[in-house]
């Protein structure tokens, strides 16, 4: 499957991405603060699209107009997800290169996996976390429309056998409707202080 945005292609990972995807995932700035370590090797990172990367829902981002993965983008199921949801309800997961930090690319990324969750996949809810300490990725979650809902204190994180702080954020289909509404409405050339 693949889902396509104004500047990136969301699609399935291949094992000839092993390459890329060990030139960005293999950086210690990008796997540990989102829970998990740095590739060691093109072997490792093939290994990962294997076993993991492969999953249902799971994609690579890609810019439009360039093939190589840059970074990823997942929307884990049910009980799929780390936070074992019930089948209504789903949770994203996402990173991308240093290069490309910066640029919007993963909250681009992130409205499109809203969109098909809830429209698509008829999703009710959708979940997101954040490491304590990864302001980047909290941002990412504000920007796309996730709020607070709980802290979970001295969780054994056993990807990287260490002890994390996670805060949980999620938003609804009908919160995530409204926001869509209100995107719309701006982008018709409409403002709150027009009148």
């Amino acid at each position: 499957m693949e889902l396509t945005t104004q500047r990136l292609i969301l699609r399935s990972w291949r094992e000839s991405d092993a390459e890329s995807l060990y030139e960005y995932a293999k950086d210690p700035a990008v796997g540990p603060v989102a829970g998990w370590p740095p590739h060691t090797s093109v072997w490792d990172s093939r290994e990962i699209i294997r076993d993991v990367l492969s999953a249902d829902e799971v994609y690579a981002v890609t810019l439009k107009g360039d093939d190589r993965a840059i970074g990823s983008v997942g929307l884990s199921i049910g009980s799929a997800s780390n936070f074992k949801l019930p089948d209504t309800e789903g949770e994203i997961g996402y990173w991308i290169g240093v290069p490309f930090w910066g640029r919007g690319y993963i909250p681009e990324a992130v409205r499109e996996l809203q969109r098909h969750g809830f429209e698509d996949l008829k999703l009710e809810k959708i979940w997101c976390g954040y490491f304590d300490g990864n302001t980047k990725s909290k941002r990412v979650q504000e920007k796309c429309g996730f709020t607070y809902h709980h802290t979970l204190k001295d969780v054994h994180w056993e990807p990287m056998n260490v002890i994390r702080t996670e805060h949980i954020t999620c938003i609804t289909r009908e919160e995530w409707l409204k926001g869509k509404e209100e995107r719309t409405w701006k982008a018709e050339g409409n403002s709150f202080a027009a009148g």
